[in-house]
């Protein structure tokens, strides 16, 4: 009878406290909903059932394999919240479904779960989070550095009560949260649309898009690659985001196809997703941002009428940063890009002819402005019959030549004879005299120069020989050349390629050279002021020009020509020279 009368009278004890444990936790968060709730959740959880600790996580992805806590009680504050993977510690049967309940030897139950040892942690009872469907959605979990007592077990229905709650308040708030991104996110839409129609450089095409996307996707570096077919790989052209290192900067970077996750989305056509690089790294590119502090990034193809033309890959130090749901998102935002770069490279092909054009415009017009502007070629001895023989001979072919002789020879007009009888006729004819340029500048003279390459270097230019594309450049004076722009001109020669001074991206050029020297080059070679294996590529077809000397049965027809011109532009009318003057001339 007492035995009885005893069990009834715990019976009662145990309703009175599960009633008093619902009283309070039920009052302490009636009036709270979404961070809050949970915050008092734990606060109150943990205070009715007499635990150090309690908390409520929610899982980070699909595959339900890492959480992070929404609230986090600790004794006699809250603790900073934290994500954590599940497997080898208490919580990860809970995760499955399952209710479990360790009274006591937690840590020795769970040898690999380290941060029991910082809690301290003794006792265990964890309940899952499910939302409408029956997904486990996260946990509600209290832990104890004591063992827990028999009558534990009393709390998990009302611990299952609360884990209702607050899986019905956790669907609600990603549903909210889902709800507000997507508004945000056609905001971002729209405001890429907008960038794509106002800007025009990259620079600030891709400064728009970021300050769009900022708000909607985190990120700590998004950068953007295209696609160079005659090399086969992808290089960055242009990054942004807060991550900035003040040593290196990517720009120019090549991207392999094969060995990086840019490359990957632009061969595949489809995004390359890395929720953690600590554990998931897959190419060389990857090992590198994992070296440089990124955990997670995506990559996604630019695509324009079926053709990739490059990739964008936004990159974080956060693991676990990206998800499938972004990867939609980033995909849409892709194809905006896409638009945009391709708008963006038809424009500046646009600008860049259209720069070029001015550029051999204002050419031409400072050579017709220049005072030797001959029309012919004036003589018939036979030295110069000889030499127009040879220009006959080699004018239809594309071969280098190299005219010698003294100064005031006429060798620029010689040059000028052959690029006119040549295929090039109909493309400029660029004169550049080497003798007369600066030392420090000839490089930029003869190859151009990207804007800040050098102090005064305001703005990019456009080299000679970009000039000439498709026709001549004459260089006279070529033996003043300094030894490095030798080297640098026989790369030309070799391969039709350069770089401009600044820039490590090589330009083919199809040029024509004609070059002229009154200086005896083998001579030069010796004493080493000229390369020997420049000299033998331009030497390849030498036209020596006869001084006047040598061609004294000239000198007639070229003082008759001289008094006609400078007749006309003196207005005045002379008739000759007398024959006195005119044997003084021949002697």
């Amino acid at each position: 009878m007492d035995d009885q009368i005893s069990k009834e009278l715990a019976m009662d004890e145990d309703i009175r406290h599960a009633e008093e444990t619902l009283r309070v936790i039920t009052e302490g968060t009636a009036a709270v909903t979404g961070g809050d709730f949970f915050a008092s959740l734990v606060r109150h959880l943990a205070k009715a059932l007499h635990t150090r600790y309690a908390f409520v996580a929610e899982c980070t992805d699909e595959t339900r394999t890492e959480v992070r806590t929404l609230a986090f009680w600790s004794t006699d504050r809250f603790a900073e919240d934290i994500t954590f993977r599940v497997r080898g510690t208490p919580c990860e049967k809970v995760i499955g479904g399952d209710v479990c309940c360790y009274p006591q030897s937690l840590q020795s139950l769970f040898p690999e779960d380290t941060g029991l040892v910082r809690l301290q942690a003794e006792s265990y009872l964890g309940v899952p989070l499910y939302g409408s469907t029956g997904k486990v959605l996260g946990h509600l979990v209290v832990i104890d550095g004591k063992p827990m007592a028999d009558s534990i077990t009393r709390n998990i229905p009302i611990l299952r009560i609360f884990a209702a709650r607050a899986g019905a308040e956790l669907e609600r708030k990603k549903f909210e949260d889902a709800l507000e991104k997507s508004q945000e996110r056609v905001r971002a839409l729209l405001d890429v649309n907008n960038a794509i129609i106002t800007k025009r450089t990259r620079d600030e095409l891709f400064s728009a898009i970021c300050d769009s996307l900022i708000p909607v996707v985190s990120f700590d570096r998004i950068a953007l690659a295209l696609y160079e077919p005659r090399a086969n790989i992808l290089r960055l052209v242009t990054f942004a985001g807060p991550y900035q290192r003040s040593d290196y900067s990517p720009i120019g970077r090549e991207l392999s196809l094969t060995d990086s996750p840019a490359g990957l989305a632009f061969a595949s056509q489809t995004p390359i997703l890395r929720r953690n690089l600590e554990t998931d790294r897959q190419t060389g590119s990857e090992e590198r941002a994992f070296s440089h502090g990124f955990r997670s990034l995506c990559a996604l193809p630019l695509t324009v009428r079926g053709n990739s033309i490059g990739a964008i890959t936004v990159g974080s130090l956060t693991k676990g940063r990206y998800t499938e749901t972004d990867v939609l998102f980033l995909t849409e935002i892709a194809k905006q890009i896409s638009i945009a770069v391709d708008n963006m490279q038809s424009y500046e092909e646009i600008i860049a002819l259209k720069s070029r054009i001015e550029a051999e415009n204002i050419y031409l017009q400072e050579e017709i402005k220049t005072e030797y502007n001959f029309e012919e070629i004036i003589g018939k001895s036979a030295p110069l019959r000889q030499v127009l023989r040879k220009i006959e001979q080699v004018a239809p072919a594309e071969t280098t030549v190299l005219i010698l002789g003294e100064t005031g020879t006429g060798k620029e007009l010689l040059a000028r004879a052959i690029h006119n009888l040549s295929p090039r006729k109909d493309r400029p004819l660029v004169k550049v005299n080497c003798g007369a340029i600066p030392a420090g500048l000839v490089e930029s003279e003869l190859f151009g120069h990207e804007r800040g390459a050098f102090t005064g270097a305001l703005q990019r230019r456009e080299g000679r020989f970009e000039l000439a594309n498709g026709g001549t450049i004459f260089l006279d004076e070529v033996g003043e050349l300094p030894l490095d722009v030798q080297a640098k001109l026989l790369r030309v020669l070799q391969e039709g390629e350069f770089e401009r001074v600044g820039s490590s991206k090589a330009s083919k050029v199809n040029v024509r050279l004609i070059a002229a020297t009154n200086r005896d080059l083998k001579e030069v070679v010796k004493s080493g002021g000229f390369r020997s294996d420049l000299f033998y590529r331009l030497n390849v077809f030498p036209i020596l020009v006869p001084s006047l000397k040598e061609r004294k049965a000239d000198i007639p027809l070229l003082v008759s020509f001289f008094i006609s011109r400078f007749a006309k532009k003196l207005a005045k009318q002379i008739q000759g020279v007398s024959k006195d003057t005119m044997e003084r001339l021949t002697k």
